[in-house]
């Protein structure tokens, strides 16, 4: 289905995006969203793309279960919610907090030796009560210390250093940036630095999809399966309380879905089928909608997809409108907006 050959690295160039997503007010269409889509089949061909999903670009957090699958192919032992917060980008629950603590402590560290950005959490209810109790930014607090936490771990246990562990050349950077050219199956086209510190690797946002479907079409056990596994049945633990892609995780059997920032969002179910999407001016209210209408094109049920349809717009406190996918990427409708 997959192959096991590594392609040349996707074209640095400006991406070549099409309008995925209208923002109608009244029965005019008041915006327009750009970005690009692709859907694989079970088979791993396109079987839908628009705009340009052959394009470098970069998958921001979408690519972090890639990276948890590294780390378990270099020995990190965890499984169940501390393997999901590996691949999360947490919303800064207490519980998020705690089991970057218990990573830590298995690795024999403390907090002081994370060396992500220190921030306070993500979710504004949560990070609202940090602001009223006084509490100040840390780097257990920023969304992807659990994520930092396992790669010290991993480090510990093959005995890499401690020190520079985000850099490039690291050891443990060079292991992830191999399994990032593996699951894709092409190269890296840049290396830059992630919001968090970690190094952030370019591919296509076909090369994502195929990464997400060669996840969750891994046999049982593998590094693969357990990292799926983990963010299937633990999703707030790879997300939050109330967020929109561990909902996603529940409302679909079997998906295996992460967003990122900049309106990046990946999906794959256990047969293959893949859809990943990048909204050109990285705006979620068109992430959520248009990542439901590719997973509708793919061959989910819209009965299953109907609370992702995006939010409404207001006019007076009343809805007068929508975020709607393009109608080409709606085969069966998902939004009943007009």
């Amino acid at each position: 289905m997959f192959s096991s050959s590594v392609a040349a690295a996707p074209l640095t160039r400006e991406p070549l995006h099409a309008p995925v997503a209208h923002l109608i007010r009244g029965g005019i269409v008041e915006g327009i969203h750009y970005g690009s889509v692709v859907v694989l089949g079970s088979d791993g061909q396109v079987r839908f793309q628009l705009g340009d999903v052959e394009a470098a670009f970069y998958p921001r957090s979408a690519l972090k279960p890639v990276q948890a699958v590294a780390m378990v192919r270099a020995g990190l032992p965890l499984d169940g919610d501390l393997l999901s917060l590996t691949a999360a980008s947490h919303s800064g629950e207490e519980r998020h907090l705690a089991g970057a603590r218990r990573i830590l402590k298995l690795a024999g560290l403390t907090e002081d030796a994370l060396r992500n950005v220190p921030d306070m959490p993500y979710d504004p209810d949560v990070r609202d009560a940090w602001m009223r109790e006084g509490r100040l930014p840390s780097r257990l607090a920023q969304n992807c210390s659990g994520k930092h936490a396992a790669m010290l771990y991993t480090c510990v246990l093959n005995d890499w250093p401690l020190e520079g562990y985000l850099d490039p050349s690291h050891p443990l950077q060079q292991a992830i940036a191999e399994i990032v050219e593996d699951l894709t199956g092409q190269r890296i086209a840049r290396v830059t630095v992630d919001g968090c510190g970690a190094p952030l690797f370019s591919v296509s946002l076909h090369g994502l999809a195929r990464a997400a479907a060669r996840i969750t079409t891994a046999a049982p056990g593998t590094p693969e399966a357990r990292v799926a596994d983990a963010m299937r049945e633990h999703a707030e633990m790879a997300s939050g309380s109330g967020r929109d892609v561990a909902a996603l995780m529940r409302a679909v059997p079997g998906l295996l879905a992460k967003d990122g920032f900049e309106g990046v969002q990946v999906a794959a179910l256990p047969d293959g089928r893949a859809v990943a999407v990048k909204i050109a001016d990285g705006a979620s209210r068109a992430r959520v909608p248009v990542a439901a209408a590719a997973l509708a094109w793919a061959g989910v049920s819209p009965d299953l997809l109907t609370e992702f349809q995006g939010e409404a717009l207001l006019g007076g406190g009343h809805e007068v409108g929508c975020v709607r996918p393009v109608r080409s990427l709606e085969p069966v409708a998902v939004s009943a907006c007009a």
